[in-house]
């Protein structure tokens, strides 16, 4: 194998690889060399294609990430073409006859580019396995799609597709499909987020049954502590004016279902205090009708802090968890503001201000793409400027502010006639109305009318065939398959809660999610401190616990966020005694856990990222078994350790935490992970949990977390300075700078943690990051921007160079910046 300026010779493959060559068109030397079957010209500025035509013997084209506004009319002449890349372009068309011309094409990239429409000519490409079209501006997937009888893999996600031809998935050559973020309502994104099998199904059941037309919108009520979502939800409910008090605000989540003419309205009420708010990436879900409820009488003009605590922190939120989401601004208790003119001002300071934090989201997102233009190779980073242009694109609606008085009926009412007009306009809602086989509705009510008549229990915690059984005693025959099709739609919608990727719940339906809420709620909440010391004496002998072993648990929960096992199984009993549940020891201990194996709850607060496992700390024993590597190690009762769980949200302080770490060095490694708008709520505390599991030993602060691998420290900082928000993580730079092989395994350990992190920003599809390496030169305040990794390269071949030096002319070796590989 022999490579010579760009040319990779392997047998009878000659590749030209001229990515990354800053190139406006293609150079002569490579258009006369016809013999080339494979070339690469990824991450130019290429805006056309001219004289490609010649190269009659290419295989494989790569013309990803470029500045073509056209489809290259010339590559129809390339008869032999099996595999072509025109990802990351802007082309908007592609004519008709190109792809008739070329069909031995076997993949074909075109996502992220602005395509509403493919040619017909597409089913020419009779071998084609792989089409990618994600991230365009399609309308619909025409038939043409659905005649490719090799198509293996189809990415149609994040495009404004309606309906899917249902023949497209006669195709059992078909295993990969993905069409997530569209405005499906045939079949509806649920649906279709249960995969291949699921939809087909669906079409299955379609074709062999009547179709229901569903109108339903969630409607999710978020806004500060006391702004009054309880009472608007309620009286919204009703239909007239109810009073909440003080004592019965909403703790967690509530949940209730309203039909008005022909839309259901599924109102989901959450809590404003902070400590709920690590709950809020489990229940918030896309395509949501957000109510924002804002206290007009504690907001305060010209108050920054005001607007952020009232407005900005959930209009952020909601725009980076649900970017398309519909919010509806609705201010309260103008009853008790002093006039008309102090509402008036209040409504036209708060409207001033969203639009004035919209408009500087958008302009510090153009600032960036601007900042990427002005590099010296801002091909290098033409993943990021895609990125930035998908958030940009996201049109998050914000309606007209209304301003109401709760205690009036007359407001009740036209906040109402204001909701459903709301959910009427197509452009605000154009894929509410579903389409689903009549065996959707009818398990729905089959499931609403075992609970209304006691045919399962208060609690609506029910086995997997228990509900099959009992549905099919009300049903002409429905099978296993289809019954778990349907709960996964019902889950996604919320009107059941079915966590089937936790193996311990497999079997398991909460067929009444306000039970499953009203358990959430027993340890998220704001006054658990409270509720420890209020566990009777009689239910801590039930744990043979003493009043001190109480007082200890407030002690290590006030102190360290830790939570005892022994206490959260009380706190869950408690709970359950409260709500009137049945003794049932059996389900007590299902739900609670008992002192060898934790219960259901525990295992939905740890899969959703809400706390980490820990042991407390147990003294020597001297009387223990010696250790022998050649006999079977048998632990003794009395050594299980008292488990318990550390909630990072809960703590306090850092002290800890800076304690161990000491002080920051000018040469540690030390990268800065930025967010935009800002940090999610809750993202570090789980980020925290994810890598606590990774590494031990560990110690956790509010904002700070430092873990140990292989004798290395790593510390995770969160932090808030203006209006920069950003993740840190830093590292103690190896001594042995003779050594890359020292530097690998501390980039290892990095690296590790920033695709934890990653995985994490996904559930946050509105959020945009930008990763830098500070230099290390001691005042400068320059930054090395991480240029993209190429999906064929490893994170050690991100940057080239040995040496690179930063804006103000300091050289460093790359290893202290950026991941770099072993040298052999």
């Amino acid at each position: 194998m022999a490579r010579q300026n760009g040319n990779l010779n392997t047998g009878n493959n000659k590749k030209l690889d001229y990515s990354k060559k800053k190139l406006k068109t293609i150079p002569s030397e490579v258009l006369e060399d016809t013999d080339i079957s494979i070339l690469d010209l990824d991450r130019n500025r290429l805006k056309d294609t001219l004289g490609i035509s010649t190269l009659t013997n290419l295989r494989e084209l790569i013309l990803s990430r470029n500045e073509l506004l056209d489809f290259p009319l010339e590559i129809k002449q390339l008869f032999h073409l099996e595999k072509l890349y025109l990802n990351q372009n802007k082309i908007q068309n592609i004519p008709e006859g190109i792809f008739s011309q070329l069909q031995k094409l076997e993949l074909l990239k075109l996502s992220t580019n602005r395509l509403s429409k493919l040619p017909s000519d597409i089913s020419c490409c009779k071998n084609l396995q792989h089409l990618g079209l994600s991230h365009n501006y399609l309308k619909e997937l025409n038939e043409a799609v659905a005649d490719l009888p090799k198509l293996k893999e189809l990415f149609v996600d994040n495009n404004r597709l309606s309906e899917l031809p249902a023949r497209l998935f006669e195709n059992k050559n078909l295993t990969t499909f993905r069409a997530a973020a569209n405005r499906l309502r045939e079949p509806p994104d649920e649906v279709c987020a249960g995969g291949l099998k699921q939809i087909r199904r669906y079409f299955s059941q379609l074709s062999s049954s009547q179709a229901d037309y569903i109108h339903r919108v969630k409607t999710m009520f978020l806004g500060s502590s006391m702004a009054g979502k309880s009472t608007l939800c309620r009286s919204l409910q009703e239909g007239k004016v109810v009073t909440v008090s003080v004592a019965d605000r909403t703790v967690g989540i509530e949940i209730s279902e309203v039909q008005k003419e022909d839309f259901s309205f599924l109102f989901w009420d959450f809590a404003g205090q902070e400590e709920y708010y690590l709950t809020h990436h489990v229940f918030i879900t896309p395509q949501a009708l957000v109510i924002l409820v804002i206290n007009l009488k504690s907001y305060s003009i010209g108050d920054p802090q005001s607007f952020k605590e009232e407005v900005s922190f959930w209009i952020n939120n909601v725009l980076m968890r649900v970017p398309d989401s519909v919010v509806l601004p609705v201010g309260t208790h103008i009853d008790k503001c002093e006039n008309s003119e102090e509402i008036k001002e209040k409504k036209a300071d708060i409207e001033i201000n969203i639009k004035k934090m919209l408009d500087e989201r958008e302009a510090r997102l153009e600032q960036r793409r601007k900042n990427i233009r002005e590099k010296m190779e801002p091909a290098l980073f033409s993943d990021q400027t895609c990125r930035l242009d998908q958030v940009t694109g996201y049109n998050l609606k914000v309606l007209d502010f209304i301003a109401i008085d709760g205690t009036n009926q007359a407001d009740i009412e036209y906040l109402q006639a204001q909701i459903l007009e709301c959910v009427q306009n197509k452009d605000l809602f154009p894929n509410i109305e579903k389409k689903l086989p009549r065996v959707y509705q009818t398990v729905e009510s089959s499931i609403r009318d075992l609970l209304k008549d006691h045919k399962v229990p208060d609690h609506g915690i029910v086995s997997l065939n228990a509900l099959l059984s009992d549905i099919n005693c009300k049903l002409t025959k429905i099978d296993k398959d289809d019954l778990k099709d349907i709960l996964r739609y019902l889950h996604r919608i919320g009107i059941i809660m079915w966590y089937e990727d936790i193996p311990a719940l497999i079997d398991t339906v909460f067929v009444k999610p306000s039970f499953l809420i009203a358990l959430f709620k027993t340890i998220v909440r704001h006054d658990l401190e409270n509720q420890l010391k209020k566990i009777p004496k009689d239910l801590l002998m039930s744990e043979n616990a003493l009043v001190k072993h109480r007082r200890k648990w407030v002690e290590d929960f006030h102190r360290n966020a830790t939570l005892h096992n022994t206490a959260m199984r009380l706190l869950v009993k408690m709970s359950l005694l409260k709500e009137n549940s049945p003794e049932d020891e059996d389900f007590m201990e299902e739900i609670a856990g008992t002192k060898q194996e934790g219960g259901k709850l525990l295992r939905l607060l740890k899969h959703f990222e809400i706390c980490l496992a820990t042991k407390l700390s147990n003294p020597l024993n001297p009387d223990a078994m010696e250790f022998s590597p050649d006999s079977l190690w048998k632990m003794p009762q009395s050594a299980i350790p008292n488990d318990a769980c550390m909630f990072p949200s809960y703590l306090k302080n850092n002290d800890l935490v800076s304690q161990k770490w000491g002080e920051d060095k000018v040469d540690d490694i030390n990268i800065h992970i930025y967010l935009l708008p800002e940090i999610p709520q809750g993202l570090f505390h789980r980020l925290i949990i994810k890598v606590c599991s990774l590494y031990a030993p560990h110690w956790v602060g509010r904002e700070k977390c430092l873990v140990i691998s292989n004798a290395k420290c790593l510390l995770l900082k969160e932090n808030h300075e203006e209006d920069d928000q950003f993740i840190e993580i830093r590292c103690r730079r190896p001594q042995k700078l003779v050594s890359s092989i020292e530097f690998q395994t501390t980039w290892d350990m990095i690296l590790a943690i920033m695709c934890k992190m990653a995985k994490l920003e996904e559930q946050w599809p509105g959020l945009c990051r930008t990763v830098c390496s500070p230099c290390t030169v001691n005042g400068c305040s320059a930054d090395f921007d991480w240029p993209d990794k190429n999906e064929s390269e490893s994170f050690y071949d991100m940057v080239k160079q040995d040496m690179v030096t930063c804006d103000n002319g300091h050289t460093q070796r790359t290893e202290f910046l950026f991941p770099k590989g072993r040298k052999v």
